[in-house]
């Protein structure tokens, strides 16, 4: 059961009052001050006071996705003492992250948050269409239906956006990709030129001839350019995985280094999470909690809150 006491941007007497007293009436396990990652050096004042009055177990972050550094999580862990254990990511229940220092340094730097990404995936993917998919793969066999699921899986995970900053060589390059055209708004537009599709159109990439671009784009308001770079899409994508099924791990690795310059720990994590046999097989290892596919020393990520189910995750990223 969680408790949401009402919302304030300034300390006020009455509204302490009452926080003092759900406090004492509920006895919680957690008690957390939820800051804004965009308010600043005023949130520290907050912080302090709500600590003093309340006391408080922790501190979540909101709003983390946007483009606020976070250096009020600094100033408040200083002055409170009390760890920053949640962050949220998005408007959804399903974006509520458990707070790892390490990596969340690496996404204000531009490194990249690799070991997250595929945290996201596994909680996310459907264990038999993954199998499906990584058999595709190794064949070089897709089609729209498979671009269609890809796409809806990236909007589970957070979106385009979001991805891009856990990407190591690509966060950083963020908001220039984003001015290039490559933003949500044009995963919406993809979608909406395969749903225009018909089932044939889909399954066989072939079929898209010149009146058949023209139907699809005047039913998907788009423009037959952006039928013509979809479907270059899908074939560049085939082309790939036909190249990455005759690389071995180490070529992968290699591939991946030159093209994102990352680090070499997170780009063997991201080549086996790559490597189409050993998805299919992690996938369909099932994680009891969730019912989700899992990967080897990745499973859904348990609660760092006790008496909100799992136990403390031990920091993974001081492993070595």
């Amino acid at each position: 059961v969680m408790l949401d006491t009402a919302g304030r941007l300034t300390i006020d007497e009455e509204m302490m009052k009452e926080a003092e007293n759900i406090k004492a009436f509920a006895k919680p396990t957690e008690t957390l001050l939820v800051a804004d990652a965009m308010t600043g050096q005023d949130a520290v004042n907050t912080a302090k006071t709500f600590d003093d009055r309340v006391g408080l177990t922790g501190i979540m972050l909101t709003r983390v996705d946007g483009d606020a550094r976070g250096g009020a999580a600094m100033s408040m862990k200083a002055v409170t003492g009390k760890p920053v254990k949640l962050i949220g990511v998005g408007e959804k229940w399903t974006e509520i992250e458990v707070f790892h220092p390490a990596r969340i340094a690496g996404r204000i730097l531009g490194m990249g948050d690799v070991v997250s990404l595929v945290e996201r995936a596994a909680e996310t993917v459907d264990r038999a269409e993954a199998a499906d998919m990584a058999r595709k793969f190794k064949k070089g066999q897709m089609d729209f239906n498979d671009l269609l699921k890809q796409i809806q899986q990236m909007k589970k995970m957070g979106g385009m956006s979001s991805l891009i900053k856990m990407m190591p060589g690509l966060s950083a390059m963020s908001g220039k990709l984003e001015a290039a055209g490559m933003s949500d708004s044009l995963v919406k537009r993809q979608e909406a030129i395969i749903f225009s599709m018909t089932v044939k159109e889909r399954e066989k990439p072939d079929l898209l001839n010149a009146s058949r671009k023209k139907r699809i784009a005047a039913g998907s308001g788009t423009t037959v350019q952006e039928i013509n770079t979809l479907a270059k899409q899908l074939k560049q994508m085939q082309t790939m995985m036909k190249r990455m099924r005759k690389m071995g791990k180490g070529e992968m690795m290699g591939m991946m280094k030159q093209m994102m310059g990352g680090n070499m720990d997170e780009l063997a994590l991201m080549a086996e999470s790559m490597d189409a046999e050993a998805l299919a097989a992690d996938m369909s290892q099932t994680d009891p909690r969730t019912d989700k596919g899992s990967l080897p020393g990745l499973g859904g990520t348990p609660s760092a809150l006790p008496g909100l189910g799992g136990k403390a995750e031990k920091n993974r990223d001081n492993k070595k």
